[in-house]
């Protein structure tokens, strides 16, 4: 997608697209989900529809993380492009220089853009979707990065945030989460609640995946601290897939974002899980990815307080 493509500049180019994305050309109302609406006329209502049963008025930003926003939906619509081509993210900063808005706004603007791609899915990773139809691959591994609020700065990793991810090697897909602590039970809830029994898990040496791993139709592993990545006797078996989406994550996070409040870090977490999981190696390009992202708009709401507060 061309970013001089009339629909970054022009509104009326905008809320076509915007309407066509989220409608298909079939206005729903939001409220009650029926189709007998009415677009409204005049300057002030422009883009306005009218729900004819249940009477409440509503445009393409309601129910949506644009909602209540004053900043014009070209505008929108050229930060949703910009944010899911950029492999390692974009600045609040340089993107409020780019749109003409105030850094404020293009923070709220970002944080709206996260929420809108953290998916929510349930499905188990790494279902019999294998090589040859067997079981599917997921790779868990753990990141450090940051500083943990209140922590000292120690020796090794105990004073950093603690993320957990996991890839499913078949649909490339990621999901991360942010950990208070890395013991067995906070990893084993996690990779039970999101990993199919039928998959073969692969980790690293740790501890806690030793007894984790009886639960799974296999478990794979490496000994880092011997310096293996791959095993000797099976190549399928490693977690370079996963480290390799950890060092995406760190340069971005260290090169464009700097620092990063772990009341905010699951929303960071969501960004570069979803376009790990929608990237170019599986076949999404960055109009795709856009069209994906502006999909998820919909349903979902941010204020600006519950952006500052905890999640």
């Amino acid at each position: 997608m061309n970013i001089t493509d009339p629909i970054f500049h022009d509104e009326a180019k905008a809320t076509a697209h915007i309407e066509a994305q989220r409608w298909g050309g079939e206005p729903v109302c939001p409220h009650c989900g029926s189709l007998h609406v009415t677009r409204m006329g005049g300057k002030t209502q422009a883009g306005m529809f009218l729900c004819n049963d249940c009477r409440d008025k509503f445009t393409v930003r309601t129910g949506t993380v644009m909602e209540r926003s004053h900043v014009p939906l070209h505008k929108w619509l050229l930060a949703t492009h910009i944010m899911a081509a950029s492999k390692k993210g974009m600045s609040a900063s340089q993107m409020a220089r780019m749109l003409g808005v105030t850094y404020k706004t293009a923070w709220f603007m970002f944080h709206r853009l996260r929420e809108a791609m953290r998916d929510g899915a349930l499905a188990p990773m790494g279902g019999l979707d294998g090589p040859a139809g067997g079981a599917g691959i997921v790779e868990a591994d753990e990141t450090f990065i940051g500083r943990e609020p209140g922590e000292p700065i120690t020796k090794g990793v105990n004073h950093k945030m603690k993320v957990l991810s996991l890839v499913d090697r078949s649909s490339g897909a990621k999901r991360s989460f942010v950990l208070d602590f890395i013991n067995v039970k906070a990893i084993t809830e996690i990779v039970t609640a999101n990993v199919s029994r039928e998959a073969i898990l692969m980790t690293d040496e740790a501890s806690y995946y030793v007894k984790l791993g009886t639960r799974f139709a296999g478990h794979g592993h490496t000994n880092h601290a011997a310096g293996e990545y791959v095993s000797r006797f099976n190549p399928l078996v490693h977690t370079n897939t996963v480290e390799g989406s950890f060092a995406i994550f760190k340069r971005g996070m260290r090169g464009v974002y700097q620092h990063c409040d772990k009341r905010h870090l699951h929303r960071y977490l969501a960004e570069f899980d979803f376009r790990y999981s929608n990237r170019v190696a599986l076949g999404v390009n960055d109009v795709a990815r856009t069209d994906t992202l502006l999909a998820g708009v919909v349903g979902k709401r941010l204020t600006y307080q519950t952006a500052r507060g905890a999640h």
